[in-house]
């Protein structure tokens, strides 16, 4: 395979050049993540029992950015941020009881999907691909409102559970998922010195 095949299936900022940086390059990336993970967690409509925030659409720009192992670091990090008491969770709350109330279920699912997105990612389902993007976006979207909606149900029986904690997100899902592979695809288009 040319050099030239291989640049058509990596962004200038692809998980797959992540892996060749310095143990000091990737630190700083974990921190910057988990930053914009805090801030996106600021972006909510209050809803009950689970508020929609920006949280999965920064976890998936995460993961397809970083790449699948250097995503879910990225994003557990953030985890252990908000259990030991960072204000990093939607509407800058904090502490171990949002891992196991309502949200608990999509908070674990966090990691998962972060890692599903940057698996498919590395593959070449990135923004050199926007459809592919996109449908890895909605999938890692699909994932946590499952994975969410299941804990929820343990909690609030079934039927509650997908009323309150799957449909309702179920649009803003699609688009945090187009907004996410359009970010990747003008990721894409810029290249980094010494690209080829």
């Amino acid at each position: 395979m040319t050099n030239a095949a291989v640049s058509t299936h990596q962004p200038s900022f692809s998980p797959l050049r992540l892996q060749h940086r310095s143990l000091a390059w990737k630190v700083g990336a974990v921190i910057a993540g988990s930053l914009f993970l805090a801030l996106s967690s600021y972006i909510e409509v209050p809803m009950v029992p689970v508020p929609v925030t920006m949280q999965t659409f920064a976890v998936t720009l995460i993961g397809a950015l970083y790449g699948w192992r250097l995503g879910a670091l990225t994003i557990a990090a953030w985890l252990v941020e908000a259990a030991v008491g960072f204000p990093v969770l939607a509407g800058g709350d904090a502490g171990v009881l949002h891992f196991v109330g309502p949200t608990g279920g999509y908070l674990f699912s966090f990691p998962l999907v972060g890692a599903l997105v940057g698996w498919l990612a590395e593959r070449g389902w990135n923004g050199n691909r926007v459809l592919l993007a996109f449908a890895a976006m909605l999938l890692g979207n699909l994932a946590c409102l499952v994975l969410g909606t299941a804990w929820l149900a343990a909690m609030i029986g079934a039927s509650k559970a997908i009323t309150f904690g799957f449909l309702p997100f179920i649009v803003g899902g699609l688009l945090k998922s187009a907004l996410g592979a359009a970010t990747l695809k003008l990721f894409s288009t810029y290249r980094s010195p010494g690209a080829r």
